[in-house]
């Protein structure tokens, strides 16, 4: 009688099972879970866990990535390796805008991930995301960029740029884990899901990550100009833009100033539109936001606004968003 042939396991897998497994090989070690205890936590009950997430070791001397909603408005930050110690976490920065934190833990033999490059991703290109969705440690999903270039709003009401959508299955408890490419370099940070949405998921792009932490590393936050208005988006007639021969289709129309604010000093009104900023043009709000830089803080910005039939333009003092 002839037995049957024992098949390898290189054999059983597939090149896709191998991409995957590979790519967790190198990530995983790296892949951190994240509980917070919250400062608004009932009394006599603020070491009991108010949430949770994932989170990546970047740098060997204990810094980690997570998503800002994660462990905002925490008094506590408790992180658990991938080989089972539990450490206590500082957070070193966080930013709101693009859903981001750092936190720092003392840890000897930690493995930190490579960074990619997100701006080479193409649709369709296979990604893993690795996490602690509702506590169960370590869960892996895959799938592929389903779409580039897409903007998500974060809870702050900034628009975050360039965001990656996937379909590699993501679910509360994700948040702040990596996502990664075949070869395990890690080419954004998961960030959010749309609820009742079936394979729609969203990830940071590393390209911005990268760009904000210097600011993080250094001052906890990352400095944005301040005008001291508030707007809204509005359509211009035709006849407007013709006349003032603008080559755009929309406004920022001021709705209110702030009594102390730059703005208000410089002579902008209620109901004036800002076309331009400093001779960029501005459509939206969110162009207004993606020019109040850190590099704008401190400078006299050139603001066109259309007041009554005349364009106007004003010199205004661009303070630091406190």
């Amino acid at each position: 009688m002839s037995l049957p042939l024992l098949i390898s396991t290189d054999q059983l897998l597939d090149d896709y099972s191998r991409a995957v497994t590979r790519a967790v090989d190198v990530v995983a070690p790296s892949v951190v879970s994240v509980e917070v205890s919250r400062k608004d936590a009932p009394r006599g009950r603020s070491d009991q866990p108010a949430g949770a997430g994932s989170g990546f070791v970047f740098a060997s001397d204990g810094l980690i990535l997570t998503n800002s909603h994660v462990v905002e408005g925490s008094n506590k930050v408790q992180v658990a390796l991938p080989d089972g110690r539990d450490c206590e976490a500082d957070v070193v920065g966080q930013d709101p805008d693009t859903d981001i934190a750092v936190l720092r833990i003392t840890a000897p033999d930690l493995v930190p991930v490579v960074f990619g490059d997100s701006r080479s991703l193409r649709a369709g290109q296979l990604v893993i995301a690795i996490g602690n969705p509702y506590g169960f440690h370590h869960t892996v999903t895959a799938g592929v960029v389903s779409a580039l270039g897409r903007s998500l709003r974060s809870r702050s009401g900034r628009l975050i740029d360039q965001v990656i959508q996937t379909d590699a299955a993501l679910n509360p408890g994700n948040s702040g884990g990596p996502l990664v490419t075949s070869d395990g370099a890690v080419v954004g940070v998961n960030t959010a899901i749309i609820a009742g949405g079936q394979g729609l998921s969203f990830a940071v792009p590393i390209s911005a990550v990268v760009a904000i932490l210097p600011a993080l590393l250094r001052d906890g936050r990352v400095r944005r100009g301040y005008l001291g208005i508030a707007g809204q988006n509005v359509p211009l007639l035709r006849r407007v833009t013709r006349f003032h021969r603008l080559d755009q289709a929309s406004a920022v129309l001021i709705i209110s100033l702030e009594a102390d604010g730059p703005a208000i000093a410089a002579g902008l009104r209620d109901g004036d539109l800002i076309v331009s900023f400093d001779g960029v043009r501005v459509e939206n709000l969110d162009d207004l936001h993606r020019l109040l830089t850190e590099a704008s803080i401190g400078t006299t910005a050139r603001i066109a606004v259309l007041r009554g039939t005349g364009r106007l333009d004003l010199q205004v003092p661009v303070r630091e968003r406190t």
